[in-house]
């Protein structure tokens, strides 16, 4: 069933009459949630381009909990960058140009396959297979950790076409929900008042959608929630979060904290970051060190240069040198990253053009994810990225 709500007559006339049979059409918000009280399958929701945005965003971010296979599309005369940023963090699973009728066709076909595959046979939503863990790590702070771990997240989704669940474990300063402008109502503090019945229900009700493919587990707000969270409590959280998703991506703390050892012991990936400085790569070499104590296998590991065309003094090679194997990925240092992380939007979402954008998808992608990327070009992240360069 497709719903499409146009307060102007002219726009919902056309619209109607381009996406065929079966569109029913409506200017009240009030007929939108009565028709989807009738569980209808399939469900997907066009808001046209004369909606106030704010009336779309506010139902989307409703509906991402109550009915999470529900698409949302939002249709606009004119893309623009903030639109689409808030679009993609309320639950909106793409933003068309209403002109663009193939774009728009293309965006409902889309959606609705991504509903069937959420619905299944009435099914709650869960992975074919135990997710594959990608735990990023950094021996010092300051390294740009969270940031990869943010940026490498929404890469491995690429728009919906992976389930990957963001888990921040560092309890105690943990900045994921701020990077992505997400309000903390719940966190994985929450799972520690319920230690004998921390399972897969109770987990996605923990988390909070960023993006369609994209769920995170925030860290605790409160400066004495840490202190509940346990190896055991982690292990637990990290079993339930493996069967909602494709892939899991774990940030963490500059230590080797109880939480972070729990991750490490399930971890398929270590993601190893550094940056070209002494005091970092002699940390690094020593929690590889720690790494090898614990037996983790050594082919497990990707290492990564942040700002590795920094002039300060060590060029790749050094750093190979000193860490005594190979440079996985080489990103660049950039001021388009910070600027970024103050807007709220991944620099992978707000310019996919972008040589750290390229660096994060070449490890997302090509040391990752164990199958092909997609090609198609037509998302809405890549048009956030074309929209923010006019």
């Amino acid at each position: 069933m497709t719903i499409l709500f146009e307060p102007h007559r002219q726009w919902s006339a056309h619209l109607a009459s381009q996406l065929g049979t079966g569109v029913l059409t409506t200017s009240r918000i009030e007929d939108v949630e009565r028709l989807l009280a009738d569980q209808h399958p399939e469900p997907l929701v066009l808001f046209g381009p004369t909606t106030d945005p704010g009336l779309a965003l506010d139902f989307a971010s409703r509906q991402r909990l109550a009915r999470p296979a529900l698409g949302v599309l939002l249709l606009r005369e004119r893309l623009d960058v903030e639109t689409m940023g808030q679009a993609l963090r309320a639950g909106v699973r793409d933003v068309v140009d209403a002109r663009d009728i193939p774009a728009v066709q293309a965006a409902c076909a889309r959606s609705l396959e991504v509903s069937r595959h959420l619905l299944g046979a009435g099914t709650p939503v869960q992975a074919a297979a135990e997710a594959r863990v990608v735990t990023v790590f950094s021996a010092k702070g300051g390294c740009g950790k969270s940031t990869l771990a943010t940026n490498l997240a929404v890469a491995l989704a690429e728009g919906g076409r992976r389930r990957v669940c963001l888990v921040d474990l560092d309890l105690a300063f943990g900045d994921v929900g701020i990077m992505l402008q997400l309000v903390p109502e719940r966190s994985i503090a929450d799972a520690a008042n319920a230690r004998d019945r921390v399972d897969p229900t109770l987990v996605r009700a923990l988390l909070t959608s960023y993006a369609p493919g994209v769920d995170v587990l925030l860290a605790p707000v409160g400066p004495t929630d840490a202190e509940r969270i346990g190896r055991d409590l982690v292990a637990r959280i990290l079993a339930a979060v493996r069967t909602l998703a494709d892939y899991v991506v774990v940030d963490t703390p500059p230590a080797f904290t109880e939480a972070v050892l729990a991750a490490l012991d399930v971890s398929d990936v270590q993601v190893l970051l550094a940056t070209p400085d002494v005091p970092a790569l002699k940390n690094l070499r020593v929690a590889m060190d720690m790494l090898d104590l614990l037996e983790l296998p050594t082919q497990t590991r990707l290492v990564v240069l942040n700002r590795s065309d920094a002039r300060v003094g060590l060029t790749g090679a050094d750093v190979e040198r000193v860490l005594q194997t190979p440079i996985a990925v080489h990103v660049p240092s950039s001021r388009d990253v910070p600027a970024s992380i103050n807007r709220g939007v991944p620099i992978v979402v707000e310019k996919p053009g972008h040589p750290v954008s390229r660096a994060v998808r070449e490890l997302a992608l090509e040391r990752i994810a164990d199958d092909p990327p997609a090609r198609s070009g037509r998302g809405l992240r890549e048009r956030i990225g074309r929209a923010g360069s006019r």
